[in-house]
């Protein structure tokens, strides 16, 4: 599989990788700038470290666009997914529009069953909304499950497609991963949430 990564720059948020390829995101990677959570603070880390399947070949968009070869056939199938919408997409979800990203394909294939199913799970959890650990493991199918989803969450390669924002714990707003509970907030805050 051929994979082309796609950077974006969202003002007031930080810096974005996509990795898409076969018409699926593969990865997508997000380093938070300085100044991009409230009081708590963001780390100015990636989150999840995310990079695509092993066994894929790597080409930068940006080379494939200035470059003197055309696009790959897949990126420019009518049908294929278009990174730069995608990073549109996203500029305006962090802007606070109402932009839903669960359609976007992923893919997912790599993961276990029980992780596929949470995936699909928390997908489904409509903008503006938040659940437990344990309630998505029970919406996913795997009730007592809750400490299994809170690992899922925690190794998420496809920060806002699959929305681990909205995933909270039974006694708070639970943690964010190396960019912090700042950040967690503050997607919460655009989708309507305070916690």
């Amino acid at each position: 599989m051929r994979a082309v990564r796609t950077r974006y720059v969202v003002d007031g948020w930080g810096e974005g990788e996509l990795w898409t390829g076969d018409g699926v995101v593969l990865a997508h990677d997000f380093e938070f700038g300085p100044g991009s959570a409230p009081s708590e603070g963001a780390a100015a880390l990636p989150l999840g470290g995310a990079r695509p399947p092993s066994g894929t070949v790597t080409t930068d968009r940006a080379q494939m666009v200035t470059g003197s070869v055309a696009k790959e056939d897949h990126l420019a199938d009518p049908g294929s997914l278009d990174p730069d919408d995608l990073a549109a997409r996203i500029r305006a979800f962090l802007a606070g529009e109402d932009v839903s990203l669960a359609g976007v394909p992923l893919d997912v294939s790599s993961g276990t069953p029980f992780q596929q199913d949470v995936v699909d799970a928390l997908r489904g959890v409509p903008r503006g909304e938040i659940v437990s650990y344990g309630e998505l493991a029970a919406l996913a199918g795997y009730p007592r499950a809750g400490r299994a989803v809170g690992t899922v969450c925690a190794t998420n390669r496809f920060w806002l497609f699959v929305p681990c924002h909205r995933v909270v714990g039974s006694d708070g707003i639970g943690g964010y991963g190396s960019a912090g509970v700042g950040v967690k907030r503050r997607l919460l805050a655009l989708e309507g949430i305070s916690l």
